[in-house]
């Protein structure tokens, strides 16, 4: 059993798609393998280690992760709890311990998707340096999600065959 964490970091975003059914928002976040393939500029390399039961509880997922800083990280989280098409909630353990729960709303014909995400930094370096650089690592997570809400907007379009799409935003700094 692991000791519980007091979060260093909460963080929620609000991502807005008009003209979004919130069923594909779900689907597309709920295929985790195709993650690196879509959000290359945080995903570096996404494997799923356990299916899960039907709907996705228990799924385990382990991640290979970074930002716009020059570190990646390497974490593991399992899906606690699905609702399609509303939402799931995640636990993460590794180099973050903590918990996200993604909640998606359909408000007419757009939907809004909230990310509320409570973590910890785990890997030494993070959890030794968050006081002093806690702006920076908060602004490093706010550049994720922006890659993010872009990336998805770029694979909306691709499934729903549109031509041309560009490629989503690769990642800023080289990684092994």
């Amino acid at each position: 059993m692991h000791k519980p964490v007091a979060p260093n970091y909460h963080f929620i975003t609000h991502w807005q798609f008009p003209e979004t059914d919130c069923a594909e928002v779900y689907r597309i976040l709920e295929d985790v393998g195709s993650l690196a393939e879509w959000w290359p500029s945080v995903y570096l390399d996404v494997k799923v280690l356990e299916k899960g039961r039907p709907g996705g509880v228990g799924k385990l997922v382990a991640l290979y992760t970074k930002g716009w800083l020059p570190y990646t990280l390497r974490w593991n989280f399992r899906v606690t709890e699905a609702d399609f098409p509303n939402g799931f909630a995640l636990e993460a353990q590794g180099d973050f311990i903590g918990a996200g729960r993604w909640t998606f709303r359909q408000e007419g014909p757009d939907c809004l998707v909230e990310y509320d995400w409570s973590v910890a930094a785990a890997k030494p370096l993070l959890r030794r340096l968050s006081g002093l650089l806690r702006g920076v690592f908060s602004a490093n997570h706010e550049w994720a999600m922006r890659q993010g809400k872009t990336s998805l907007e770029l694979e909306l379009r691709r499934r729903r065959g549109e031509a041309n799409v560009p490629a989503p935003p690769g990642p800023t700094w080289p990684h092994n």
